[in-house]
């Protein structure tokens, strides 16, 4: 499985930003599909995930209310919108995808995603 995000950049506090992820390859094996951050000197964390086939989705405490995960499933690509951003939110963000429940063993290359205040 291979998954190409983008869409990051620089935007305003406040502002708003989609990102974008593209599965390839042995995409039937995908259970549930997300998305993780890593804030410069922080470990890797949770921001989102979303079901692959049924819809479910589950979200950080630090995003409810502002971010929204969805999937087109014909497009095989999944999307991070993210309003009301803050400074706090900068970080690489990385599009991640799952055959069970209980684990992500695949990975895309980061995103950038700068909030200025």
């Amino acid at each position: 499985v291979q998954l190409q995000a983008s869409g990051g950049g620089l935007v305003q506090a406040a502002g708003s930003l989609r990102l974008s992820c593209v599965t390839s390859g042995w995409t039937s094996s995908i259970y549930r599909m997300g998305w993780f951050c890593q804030a410069p000197g922080k470990e890797r964390e949770f921001v989102a995930a979303i079901g692959w086939s049924g819809g479910l989705t589950r979200y950080a405490d630090s995003v409810k209310g502002r971010f929204t995960i969805s999937r087109d499933k014909d497009k095989n690509t999944v999307y991070l919108q993210m309003d009301s951003l803050k400074p706090e939110d900068t970080a690489i963000y990385y599009c991640v995808a799952g055959p069970t429940t209980g684990s992500w063993p695949y990975w895309g290359h980061g995103t950038q995603v700068t909030v200025s205040s």
